[in-house]
């Protein structure tokens, strides 16, 4: 059963922080379109292979938060708390603050600059209630993962809110099921939309968002290492010394989500 949002951690609350003030619609577009008319991506949407270095890995990026906070003293299970109401607090939390990152670049995400839903050399691919493969673009992929997730996150038997409602049998399933697609989002944002996210200056929200999911992921085994690869070098930079900024560079129902990696699908 989901407490009051008025009881949540407050660093909710820091991550719900808005973009800085102060910037006109006309100061985001002009910025955006300056950084836009520097890429020159390849009608596939693949980056050209001078653009592969990874831009969210400089030091410069990496070290911008909106907090100094500790996460990994943050995630941790509070006592006397239990364990499916914090799973389901903070998934629902984190479901929210990702659909949140992803509308500020929504826009640039098109069929025709993302067609298809892509992460370095890995695709991924969704998976209707049938179990077919569906080939989709990036934002398809995007509005097939919030649709599913706010229906699952909505479902009274599958996260209740009323006194005496139990959780399922399958929710950590769930859990788990929720924070792979979650994590997928944000990966294309970093991979494919970084430079949007830096000329809006939310690169130090997203830098936050990612450090605590990845902790909270890692504090609950939520996410398969081997689905988390293909970030493993960010997630190293932002998440050494338990998600504090600061850190400088180095080196249910409905469908599903797949990926692909050099030929093979996971």
């Amino acid at each position: 059963m989901l407490g009051d949002p008025s009881g949540l951690p407050t660093d909710r609350a820091l991550l719900s922080q808005p973009p800085k003030a102060g910037l006109s619609c006309k100061m985001v577009l002009q910025a955006v379109g300056k950084v836009l008319r520097k890429s020159k991506a390849k009608p596939n949407g693949k980056k050209p292979a001078a653009e592969e270095k990874k831009m969210y890995l400089e030091p410069e990026y990496t070290r911008s938060r909106i907090t100094d906070v500790g996460f990994k003293e943050l995630v941790v299970l509070p006592r006397e708390i239990d364990l499916n109401e914090w799973l389901a607090s903070n998934t629902t939390t984190f479901f929210h603050h990702v659909n949140l990152q992803y509308s500020t670049i929504s826009e640039f995400c098109t069929g025709e600059a993302c067609q298809t839903m892509a992460v370095c050399n890995t695709q991924y691919y969704w998976y209707d209630e049938r179990g077919k493969k569906v080939k989709c673009t990036a934002p398809q992929y995007v509005d097939f993962v919030m649709s599913s997730v706010q229906k699952l996150v909505t479902d009274e038997d599958v996260f209740p809110t009323k006194y005496g409602r139990e959780f399922p049998s399958s929710f950590e399933a769930l859990v788990k099921k929720i924070c792979k697609y979650l994590f997928h989002v944000l990966a294309h944002i970093y991979w494919s939309h970084f430079k949007e996210t830096l000329a809006l200056e939310l690169h130090g929200h997203l830098n936050t968002l990612y450090a605590h999911f990845i902790l909270f992921a890692r504090e609950f085994n939520l996410l398969d290492p081997k689905e988390t690869a293909v970030m493993d070098d960010l997630t190293e930079v932002l998440c050494s010394g338990g998600g504090r900024g600061g850190g400088g560079g180095a080196g249910a129902s409905g469908g599903g989500a797949g990926a692909q990696n050099h030929g093979k699908e996971r």
